[in-house]
This record gives structure tokens, sequence and C-alpha cells, in this order.
């Protein structure tokens, strides 16, 4: 049986997004129509799996034509580089209806493009850009991003990770850890220090000697996206593989900037999900002799759920306005990031209570996504880290060091 036929029987998908204040107007046509084709690819491609390939802790691998076919691969890449040109409000929509499908899958989607592909664009030569970007746009080959060590996640300014200049190439050494795509990527955008002690972006493609890239097992979280480890033991790396035209840290917490915000839209997705599926099963199930939504607690749920899905859709909103207008400060990213993931796992918390014992089953999305969202609470800057990334921003004082 191929893999991609292996999977249990699925409910239909019947996802119904809540739009309480009526955001659909402030969106255009084209952000309209983008957001509704890849729900529905997500609807049939994601939905009817994705259960069975978390239960089993395994990558669907066939998914990523189809990503590449939807434009999820660097969405805001300019045309001439096999991107679809779009902007960011389009790039959020996507981001949001995929991780309503999988934050796994939205996380391939987002590595791909916000930490593969925006890097090489930004900060790569004309060359660079040619060779890679029209091949990762369509899925034909995929990226992934090293930055976070074993001994330095918060703190990457700590990292240990190095190359030596040694004539025509540099020998790279170090380890990379906690690498989302790593174990299937065909190149790695590595950050690290140069002789001088400067962070340096270098691509490092797979078959270069000395490089591994072994997988990371026994998850709780994000089951069904591939996590790994990056090695490099004496790699020798052609010098023109190093982005020119960047140095310092500037360069992969940009890169951070892009990613968050597509989070600050995806997590959203999946606390849609899960509010969804919650009004569904409570105007469903019965106990006492009519419906539970018709209980006082569970409406209170239900209206603290929309709620916070609301506040957030009008921050998203609002962010991506700024985003296209190249205001957006990596502190408001910051915000909209925080926001949507604790609200997310707030809602995924509530829901899964509302559906009783059913919410811990893979009938129902929901633990899936409480899973997932722990992680993502977690990666590209943790939940306390954000927090302090913002008082920073009101109070002009730093409490990291």
């Amino acid at each position: 049986m191929s893999e991609n036929k292996h999977h249990v029987s699925q409910k239909k998908d019947l996802f119904e997004a809540p739009d309480y204040y009526l955001v659909d107007e402030l969106l255009t046509e084209e952000h309209r129509l983008v957001r509704d084709s890849v729900r529905d690819w997500v609807k049939k491609e994601v939905s009817p799996i994705i259960e069975d390939y978390a239960q089993r802790a395994k990558f669907p691998k066939h998914l990523l034509k189809g990503l590449g076919e939807i434009g999820a691969f660097g969405p805001t890449i300019p045309v001439e580089y096999g991107g679809a040109g779009l902007d960011y409000i389009s790039y959020g929509l996507m981001m949001q209806e995929i991780e309503r499908g999988d934050s796994g899958i939205r996380s391939t989607a987002s590595v791909q493009g916000s930490l593969v592909m925006y890097p090489i664009y930004a900060f790569g030569s004309e060359e660079q850009r040619k060779k890679y970007l029209p091949k990762l746009a369509t899925g034909e080959m995929m990226g992934c991003f090293g930055l976070t060590e074993p001994d330095f996640g918060s703190n990457p300014s700590g990292m240990v990770t190095n190359f030596k200049d040694a004539g025509s190439h540099v020998i790279l050494n170090g380890a990379k850890l906690w690498i989302s795509n790593s174990p299937f990527a065909d190149i790695a955008v590595v950050w690290a220090k140069n002789d001088q002690g400067e962070i340096e972006g270098i691509i490092v493609e797979r078959g270069m000697e000395g490089f591994s890239t072994p997988e990371t097992h026994n998850k709780w979280s994000l089951r069904a996206s591939a996590t790994g480890e990056l090695v490099f033991d004496n790699v020798k790396v052609p010098k023109e593989n190093i982005l020119p035209n960047i140095k310092g840290l500037k360069g992969p917490l940009s890169c951070l900037n892009q990613a968050r915000y597509g989070i600050a839209w995806g997590a959203l997705g999946a606390a849609m999900d899960c509010y969804d599926t919650a009004l569904r099963y409570s105007k469903e199930r019965i106990q006492f002799d009519r419906p539970i939504a018709g209980f006082q607690l569970q409406q209170k749920k239900l209206a603290e759920m929309i709620t916070e899905i609301t506040k957030g859709q009008l921050l998203n909103w609002r962010l991506g306005v700024l985003k296209n207008e190249n205001r957006a400060t990596p502190a408001q990213i910051s915000m909209a990031k925080r926001n949507s993931v604790e609200h997310a796992l707030k809602i995924a918390r509530e829901a899964r209570q509302m559906l009783g014992g059913m919410g811990i089953t893979g009938e129902y999305p929901i633990m899936r996504h409480m899973m997932n969202l722990e992680s993502v609470v977690t990666y590209e800057g943790t939940h306390d880290i954000h927090l302090l990334i913002t008082g920073m921003d009101v109070t002009g004082l730093n409490a990291f060091a």
C-alpha cells in the first residue's frame, strides 16, 4: 500500500470559518480567492489523512507537490524567481488555512518560504537566487534553516557552529537542533561564525561530505512534521555558497520576523478549527435532554473563544496592512505571534473539555492541535521571550541582560 493511500476513513471536513466582525470585508477579492483555494486544498488533501499520519508520527511527504502547486512556498517572492508575488495578507491567510489543517504542515511551508527562500532572496547573490529559488518554489527542492543549537536557543548569539577559511572553500563544523524539514531537506541555510566571529549565512547541500541530518523521534507534538538535527563534521562548502549581503544576527532575526508573522496567522487558524469543532459538537451533543450548547458554562466557553478569535483576526489584518507598507516593527510582529499562540492554546484546551472524552480521540482534531501548539508556543521565540520583547519596546529597558 503506498504511503499516501494509508489512511483511515474520516468524517467529511465541515469547517466553516468564524467571521464575527465581518473581517472578510476588509480583504480584497484576490485575498479571498487565495484563501478559499488553500481552504479547499486543505479540506481535500490534508483533513482526510492528517489524523492517521499524526498517530503514526509520519510526515505526509506526498503533500509537498501540492503545497508547491497552491503557491504556499514563498508566496511573497517575486514571480521572476518562481514565487507568486503576493502581498503579506495573502501570505498570512494561506498560513492560517494550512495550520487550520495542521501546524506541522504549516511549519513545512513557513520554513521553506520565510526561512529558506526569504534569506536567499534578500541576502543572496543573483546566481544563488536563480539557482535555488525556482526549484524551492515548486517543492522540487526542499530546504531547512539552521540557527538553534543544543546549548543556544533564545540566545542565538552564543552559537558555536563555525567555518574556517580554506582557500576556495570553507570548513564548517558544529550542530543545529530542532530543525523542521531537516530529515528530507536538499539544502540548509545555516548560520555560523566566520574566522572573525561574525555570523554569516551559508547554503549547505545534501551530499556534501560530513553533513548529516539525524531525525528526532518520540515527539508528542508536531507528529506529522519531520524534525531533526544538522550535523557538520569538517564539511567543505564552496565560498560561493555564502550569502554575500548580510553579516551579524540581523540576518537570521529578519528571517524569524517573516516566520513569526506567518505563525501569527497560522496559530489563529488552529484556534478557528477548535472553535468550529466545539461549536458544531455542542449543538449535536445531547445531555439532560437538550444540546449542551444551551447550557450557560458551554456558552461562556464559546463566547470567550469567538471573542479572542475576532480580536486576533483584527490584530493580524492590521499587522498585514503594516507589513505591506513595510512599516511593521519586529516588536509588533512579536506581539501578534505571542497573542495568537497563547489564545489558540487556551481555545484548544477549552474545546477539548467541551468534547469530553471524545476530545482526546483522533476522531476530532482538537487534541492534535493542542499538542502541536505546545511546540508553536516555544519555537520562533518562546512565549516568555516575546513578552520581554514587548516589555522592552514599551519601557525602553532591556530585561534580557
